[in-house]
C-alpha cells in the first residue's frame, strides 16, 4: 500500500512554506479582518486567525499552495522551460492559470468567498499588493491568488459560521 501523506504534515510544509516566502499569517488576517469587520462589528483578529487556521487545513487548498508556490520557486531558479519560464517571470496578464488554481481552492466556502476572492484580485490589497509587485527578482506568480483565495475562505467561513451562530440562537430563544 502506498503511504498517505497525513494532511497534518501537508499543514506544517504549507505553513513554513507561506512563512518562507513572505506571506505570514498576520498580514492575511488582516486582509480577512478588512473583508468581513464591516459586517461583523465584533470580529476579532483571533476569529480572523482561526478562521486562516482552519481552511489551512483543507486539503484542496493544501495541495493548491503547494503546486503554486513550487512553480514560483522554479520560476525564480529559471528552471522552467520555455515560454513558461517567460510567463511566469512576467507574471503575463493573460496567463489565467494561476487565478485557476486559486480560485478553484475557495469553492467550499459559498459565493462570498468567490466574491471575496474576485474583489482582492481586482484590489490587490495588503500582503497582495506587496507579493504582486515585482521587485528583487521573486517571482509570486501564484502566491498572490493564493494569499487570495486563503482570504476569500477565511472571509467566507467567518460569514457562514456568524449566521450558524446567529441562527442558533434564535433556534434557542423558542426553546
Amino acid at each position: 500500500m502506498k503511504r498517505q501523506v497525513h494532511s497534518r504534515e501537508i499543514k506544517k510544509v504549507v505553513m513554513q512554506r507561506l512563512s518562507d516566502r513572505g506571506a505570514s499569517l498576520e498580514d492575511i488576517a488582516e486582509i480577512v479582518y478588512a473583508m468581513q469587520a464591516p459586517y461583523h462589528p465584533g470580529l476579532s483578529m483571533d476569529t480572523c486567525m482561526k478562521s486562516i487556521q482552519a481552511v489551512l487545513g483543507k486539503r484542496e487548498l493544501q495541495h493548491a499552495i503547494l503546486v503554486g508556490t513550487e512553480l514560483d520557486m522554479l520560476a525564480e531558479q529559471k528552471k522552467l522551460t520555455e515560454p513558461l519560464q517567460t510567463i511566469l517571470d512576467t507574471d503575463e496578464s493573460l496567463f489565467g492559470c494561476d487565478e485557476t488554481l486559486a480560485i478553484g481552492s475557495v469553492f467550499g466556502y459559498g459565493s462570498i468567498a468567490i466574491t471575496t476572492f474576485g474583489y482582492l484580485d481586482k484590489e490587490k490589497t495588503g500582503l497582495i499588493k506587496r507579493l504582486d509587485t515585482k521587485t528583487g527578482g521573486a517571482v509570486h506568480t501564484f502566491l498572490d491568488d493564493l494569499v487570495a483565495a486563503i482570504a476569500s475562505a477565511a472571509s467566507g467561513r467567518i460569514a457562514h459560521k456568524s449566521r450558524d451562530e446567529i441562527e442558533r440562537d434564535e433556534d434557542n430563544e423558542y426553546v
